[in-house]
């Protein structure tokens, strides 16, 4: 899968797993998981597409989304 354009919507900063984790008080682990299923979508960037950032907009997508 190749990398995604960043979009350009305003000047927000892209965040990473441990930022998303520790704002949603939950393990890097938990993060990755929801990832993998496709609950949180993510922009993958760097070398091979490794790097992973989440954009503000998804994060705040999928934490309306989940059940608590």
């Amino acid at each position: 899968m190749p990398p995604q354009k960043i979009p350009t919507k305003g000047t927000a900063r892209l965040k990473t797993v441990k930022q998303v984790a520790f704002e949603d008080n939950v393990s890097e682990k938990t993060v990755r998981r929801a990832i993998d299923a496709g609950l949180l979508e993510v922009i993958r960037t760097g070398p091979r597409g490794r790097l992973i950032r989440i954009h503000p907009d998804a994060h705040m997508a999928y934490r309306r989304r989940r059940d608590w």
